[in-house]
């Protein structure tokens, strides 16, 4: 196998299992609604007064709402990133009262109901605190200080003390699902990147714009792959995950998914100059009669 359908095969083989991680998350259980999470937070931190709780539109969404036709053009110019795991949860303001004795009850309360929690991630003016219990996920944000996130006047009282955030962990179906997908990608990849090979050998004149295609193609391709992977890995190791993110997001998606569609148009077109590709006609005047 030549470097070239290497790369060919295993960066198709990539997307192919992002593509298929995304369908294996249709097996996740829906978030809880509104009521269910008014429960789940009063068993955790009783006699705390949750605001702002509200049903999730969709399991995936942008800007909170699902992904429409109404968000190609932020998806393609640098918006993307906003495609984002939605997530219930609410808010409890007022001044902080021993944060800490908060942080360290709530963890304690956690344990006692069977979630699994993580070491707290320690920032400037509040501690995050992450669980996991099944398939669902929790974030809790602490304050030490008042954090005002509305209107500029707002006083102290209205502050946010406690953010909590509920979402699903990664459904175990998707494991399976994006390994099986890759497989069939790359191999469906390494055939027909065989095939055009065929196609445009030495002694046919589609060889001459194939070949530059597929190299503008490969570098799409990657590019967003090689910069997001360096970046998520950075984030995975920074923070604690119950869940981590999903496989597209490790490889730019879709963030930068307007050169992988870009790359994608190329591939597409050497495909079809492949297939309509014809001999050099000086090699077809010199064969024998």
């Amino acid at each position: 196998m030549t470097t070239a359908a290497l790369l060919a095969t295993i960066i198709s083989g990539l997307f192919a299992a992002a593509f298929a991680t995304r369908a294996g998350w249709e097996t996740a259980e829906p978030l809880p609604r509104a009521a269910q999470t008014r429960v789940m937070l009063a068993e955790i931190l009783p006699g705390t007064n949750f605001r702002s709780i509200h049903d999730a539109p969709a399991m995936f969404g942008m800007y909170g709402q699902p992904l429409s036709w109404d968000n190609l053009t932020d998806l393609l110019f640098g918006d993307g990133g906003e495609y984002s795991l939605e997530s219930v949860g609410g808010t409890a303001n007022g001044l902080p009262n021993r944060p800490q004795e908060t942080l360290d009850r709530t963890r304690q309360r956690l344990l006692d109901t069977g979630w699994t929690v993580y070491p707290p991630m320690l920032h400037d003016t509040y501690t995050t605190l992450a669980a996991r219990r099944g398939s669902t996920t929790l974030t809790l944000d602490v304050h030490f200080e008042p954090t005002v996130y509305s209107e500029p006047t707002a006083s102290a009282a209205d502050s946010i003390f406690l953010m909590a955030t509920i979402q699903r962990a990664t459904p175990p179906a998707v494991y399976p699902i994006a390994i099986l997908g890759g497989v069939a990608g790359a191999v469906v990849a390494f055939l027909l990147f065989s095939w055009a090979s065929r196609r445009t050998d030495g002694q046919h004149l589609g060889r001459y714009s194939v070949t530059p295609l597929f190299g503008f193609t490969m570098i799409l391709w990657w590019a967003p792959t090689l910069f997001a992977v360096p970046l998520m890995a950075k984030h995975h190791l920074d923070e604690p995950h119950p869940s981590w993110h999903p496989m597209w997001e490790w490889l730019g998606q879709p963030t930068y998914s307007l050169p992988v569609v870009v790359g994608g148009g190329c591939a597409l077109l050497s495909l079809t100059l492949a297939a309509t590709s014809r001999p050099r006609p000086d090699l077809l005047s010199t064969r024998a009669p």
